[in-house]
């Protein structure tokens, strides 16, 4: 008889489930504090109850431990100083989403040369999560394999789901489960539509088949997620940063129902996709805050140590993204440090 199945799998390899994962690297009580108060505040920001502003901010993608690290313990330092006016969150996307073929990000290459050492990208990760969090920098991350976040979701503080998943329905009910606030981007194309009803259906309750916490195929009921919120990216368009563009926005939120949180990403197509227009992004939201754009909750940056990218090879310069082009610490300490 003919087999039918699985024609263009080439093989199963076996990978630690989510538990054995968490007990061999194991959340610290400083790291779960972190955690735990890093969530509360960004759901108060979110409710109106704390004035401050959320801003994530880091490298477009993590591709190197010892240099995240480095990255961290600097971001920490301006936590500190800011931490009256921000909420800093670091970016630290482990996942890249391609439009075509690509480095998928550190999770699934971590050694950046097409091995795919999954479960040495899983430990990683979550080391370095660990790591950051008991630093008393909170963590946030992309959303993109509906597995893998079990790996490490009890050290994410704010997760994203972006413009290519929002429309997806496997992600929309992940996020219904998920214990962290989420925010959703605006479709590639530019359309607020697809965000809008992507944060109606995570707050209702799902049941989808998903892997539990032992790695087992199960059935996954969630409550629903109370704090989605939306994110501006801009689109195929143009950028969506404007404060026309943000009262759009948020009179789209009231009519479905919805609590006006805004997240501007300074990055993407409201900067045309140049790094250097951060700033400008950065400004405008913030001239809008001051003049009573309550709507506007936070922030994103693309940040490195080192400004700009460089494609992956032999000599890799210290510091530098290796996929969107980020400014660089710099830049940042004087974007947080000096916008109030």
């Amino acid at each position: 008889m003919n087999n039918t199945n699985n024609l263009r799998i080439s093989s199963f390899k076996d990978i630690a489930s989510p538990n054995e994962v968490r007990q061999e690297i194991p959340i610290t009580e400083t790291a779960l504090s972190t955690v735990v108060r890093a969530r509360e505040d960004i759901q108060n920001i979110i409710d109106g109850k704390d004035d401050r502003k959320i801003v994530i901010v880091g490298p477009c993608s993590i591709h190197n431990y010892d240099q995240t690290l480095e990255y961290a313990r600097k971001l920490n330092e301006l936590r500190i100083k800011t931490e009256d006016k921000l909420l800093i969150i670091m970016r630290t996307y482990f996942e890249k989403p391609r439009t075509t073929v690509g480095w998928k990000g550190f999770l699934y290459d971590p050694h950046l040369d097409g091995s795919y050492d999954l479960q040495e990208g899983v430990n990683l990760s979550r080391k370095l999560l660990v790591e950051i969090n008991e630093m008393g920098l909170p963590t946030a991350t992309e959303v993109l394999g509906p597995i893998v976040i079990q790996y490490y979701s009890d050290l994410i503080c704010w997760s994203a789901i972006g413009a290519r998943t929002a429309e997806s329905q496997t992600h929309r009910e992940l996020a219904s489960g998920l214990s962290m606030p989420v925010g959703f981007k605006n479709g590639t194309e530019g359309n607020l539509d697809i965000a809008i009803n992507a944060i109606l259906s995570a707050k209702a309750n799902h049941s989808f088949l998903g892997m539990d916490e032992d790695g087992k195929v199960a059935i996954v009921e969630t409550t629903g997620n109370e704090y989605g919120h939306i994110i501006l990216r801009g689109g195929k368009n143009g950028p969506n940063y404007s404060a026309e563009s943000i009262k759009e926005t948020a009179d789209l939120c009231v009519d479905a129902g919805i609590t006006p949180a805004i997240i501007v990403d300074c990055s993407h197509a409201n900067s045309g996709k140049d790094f250097r227009n951060q700033s400008v992004v950065w400004h405008d939201a913030w001239k809008q805050i001051e003049n009573g754009g309550d709507s506007i909750k936070g922030f994103m940056l693309e940040s490195n140590l080192e400004e700009g990218n460089q494609k992956i090879g032999d000599n890799l310069e210290y510091g530098v993204s290796i996929t969107d082009s980020c400014i660089g610490l710099e830049e940042t300490e004087l974007l947080l440090g000096k916008s109030f």
